[in-house]
C-alpha cells in the first residue's frame, strides 16, 4: 500500500466498501509498490498519472467505481508565475 503523505484516498476507498486488505508491504515509492506487484508479490491502487508510459509488465484494471482526488495550485502572484506554470494553468482550463 502506498503510504505517502497521510494517503487518505486509497484507505477510504477500503472503507467505503467495506474491505480490511491484508497489508503487508507499505512504501512511499509508486516505483517500488509496481516492481512488488511485478514479482506477484500482491496488488495496489495507484493514480491514473503514475500508470502512464511505464516499463513494468503489470496488469492495470480501472475500479469498478472510478474515485477522485482534488489538487490544489497556490501561487503568490499570478502575474510572476514561470512559463512552465503558465502553461499547465492553460491546460487544467482545458478540463
Amino acid at each position: 500500500m502506498l503510504e505517502k503523505d497521510k494517503n487518505i484516498v486509497v484507505s477510504d476507498i477500503f472503507r467505503n466498501n467495506h474491505l480490511e486488505p491484508d497489508i503487508r508491504f507499505t512504501t512511499w515509492d509508486d516505483y517500488a509498490i509496481m516492481s512488488m506487484v511485478e514479482a506477484g508479490l500482491g496488488i495496489s491502487i495507484l493514480p491514473n498519472l503514475v500508470l502512464q508510459r511505464i516499463p513494468y509488465h503489470i496488469e492495470i484494471k480501472r475500479l469498478e467505481i472510478p474515485t477522485y482526488r482534488k489538487i490544489g495550485l497556490a501561487m503568490l502572484d499570478k502575474k510572476r508565475i514561470s512559463v512552465a506554470t503558465k502553461e499547465f494553468l492553460k491546460y487544467l482550463d482545458r478540463l
